[in-house]
């Protein structure tokens, strides 16, 4: 089993609160990121063409908007009033949020290039190239050093308020989110994301959403 799909429950650390949808959402975006990068690897495709036109790149820009969003507006605020007098801690926030900012431009920018016939596949390859960078570096940071910030400095409840403030945005579209998330896990990282769900959810999942996601092709290259 790869480093990326490696059951949360699994991982080194060791966690008052549960990290469990921190690091799920952490790996389907690293997951994303690769098939973003090999589509505009693939040099007899049109990159362009197919971005501008996959679901999968609408998917990976609500959610990882969704995410972000719900720690700069939820998360890090909670920590801040706790860290007051500790600068280095302060400073690895103001870190989280620097790195934040960079992706939404970087995106805005891919955006742009979809649409301009004149940017040429050398441009996309670039800007995802930095994009794929850009996050997964921040994942990884953010993994080896805030999410213990996170854990010694958060409440317990304080952490649930977080995690229910981040399902709230997601209500819209939770029977597209949540077999996104599980997609290409294993069965043990699902029953622990699963565990984690409302009973109607996980039926929901089960019966409909599962095999419904199943056959959306987000990332159609034909």
């Amino acid at each position: 089993m790869s480093a990326r799909m490696k059951n949360p429950a699994m991982r080194d650390k060791t966690f008052k609160n549960d990290m469990t949808m921190m690091y799920a959402i952490h790996d389907a975006l690293r997951r994303e990121l690769e098939h973003l990068a090999g589509i505009t690897a693939r040099a007899s495709d049109d990159p362009q063409r197919i971005l501008r036109t996959a679901v999968g790149w609408e998917l990976f820009k609500a959610y990882l908007h969704i995410h972000h969003t719900a720690e700069d507006e939820t998360l890090w605020p909670v920590l801040r009033q706790s860290l007051a007098d500790r600068p280095d801690d302060l400073a690895l926030l103001d870190a989280m949020e620097a790195e934040h900012a960079t992706i939404d431009p970087l995106l805005t920018s891919i955006d742009a290039a979809l649409v301009d016939r004149d940017a040429g596949p050398q441009r996309l390859g670039d800007l995802v190239d930095a994009l794929v960078t850009g996050l997964t570096g921040h994942l990884k940071h953010e993994e080896d050093e805030a999410l213990e910030l996170i854990d010694t400095t958060a409440t317990v409840q304080q952490f649930q308020v977080f995690g229910l403030e981040h399902g709230k945005r997601l209500t819209y579209d939770m029977s597209r989110y949540v077999p996104w998330l599980l997609d290409g896990v294993s069965a043990e990282t699902t029953a622990a994301v699963l565990g984690l769900l409302p009973e109607p959810v996980r039926l929901a999942y089960r019966n409909e959403w599962r095999s419904a996601f199943a056959g959306l092709a987000r990332w159609d290259v034909r």
